[in-house]
């Protein structure tokens, strides 16, 4: 396809995604339901558990959310998507949000008529190998047959690191993620190579015997993780992108759901604004003003979401790293609710 073909594409699905979403806030409320688009399964951050519940990081958001419009963090449905899928469910109007570890990338804000509403999780392309390899870094894979979904930045991401470090490798490229997952478990590849989050979930989730496997060190690109919302909606954008920071914010602040109500007589005025003790920060979100202490209260703040989903209350064990708070050395900076 063409330059031109490809950007008047771009444009058709930037006016298409406007048209769906021309008050997503309104048709949410009017719903009483949240319909946001996950992944088809990926433990600790979009996954069912034995009973069927929903629960992750990226779901957390979907609460918080469902939270901040409806107050009532339950009231979402999590609406299972491909990577192929994510984006066009976004684009007709059949999910209002995209909450599915997906990378930020200029591509995907600037012709995919979608917009990132921000980072909550800060990630990195990895590689997964069996020990019996006897492979100890990346740089060690030429001509290892590797495992990958299509339809995610992996596959540009690993072409242009393989070029940049004379590596040949073979690709085994498959649409569904769970075929992928069972592909490198029948040992069809040599390596699977996704965000290292990703890797942490594969490795005790889905490998037989988890302590066969190891995560090589390299981290081969940046992937910020997070939601995205159509173009064209820019108070439902805001929505979407002040729930998250609401979270961040709660944890830089003490807020937890053990103490947020006793929290509502503090003197701090930026807990004041954030629970609505001080009026106007929901009003300007079209919410009510107890848009950030229904999530607080119902979700958590972010710290909370992160140890139980993917931390170390958590089966995946991952390390806060760049996902701590700034104060602590991480990239978590709550922007000011004021």
């Amino acid at each position: 396809m063409s330059k031109t073909a490809l950007w008047a594409l771009a444009g058709l699905l930037v006016f298409g995604a406007t048209s769906a979403g021309a008050d997503t806030l309104e048709t949410v409320k009017n719903r009483g339901e949240l319909r946001c688009g996950v992944t088809t399964g990926f433990a600790g951050f979009s996954a069912p558990d034995g009973e069927g519940q929903w629960k992750g990081l990226d779901v957390d958001l979907c609460r918080a959310v469902a939270a901040a419009v409806l107050g009532d963090s339950s009231k979402f449905k999590a609406v299972p998507l491909s990577s192929q899928q994510r984006f066009t469910a976004l684009q007709s109007g059949e999910i209002d949000l995209l909450a599915r570890n997906t990378t930020v990338t200029l591509q995907r804000d600037a012709a995919l008529g979608a917009l990132s509403a921000g980072v909550n999780f800060y990630d990195g392309q990895g590689f997964l190998v069996p020990k019996a390899l006897g492979v100890k870094s990346a740089l060690e894979l030429n001509g290892a047959s590797v495992c990958m979904q299509t339809g995610t930045s992996n596959e540009n991401t690993l072409a242009d690191w393989a070029r940049a470090n004379n590596i040949t490798y073979k690709p085994v490229v498959i649409e569904q993620f769970s075929e992928v997952v069972n592909a490198f478990a029948a040992g069809r590849c040599d390596v699977f190579t996704t965000d290292a989050s990703g890797l942490a979930s594969i490795r005790i989730s889905r490998m037989s015997n988890p302590d066969d496997y190891v995560v090589l060190p390299e981290l081969i690109s940046k992937e910020p993780l997070g939601p995205f919302v159509r173009q064209g909606d820019d108070r439902w954008l805001n929505v979407v992108k002040w729930s998250l920071q609401a979270m961040i914010n709660a944890e830089e602040l003490g807020l937890t759901s053990e103490n947020v109500e006793n929290q509502l007589a503090s003197k701090n005025p930026n807990v004041q604004r954030l629970l609505g003790v001080t009026e106007g920060a929901g009003k300007s979100l079209g919410l009510d003003e107890k848009w950030a202490f229904n999530i607080v209260k119902q979700v958590g703040n972010y710290g909370q979401s992160f140890e139980r989903n993917v931390g170390m209350e958590s089966a995946l064990k991952i390390q806060r790293g760049l996902n701590a708070q700034w104060t602590q050395g991480g990239l978590m900076y709550g922007l000011p609710i004021r």
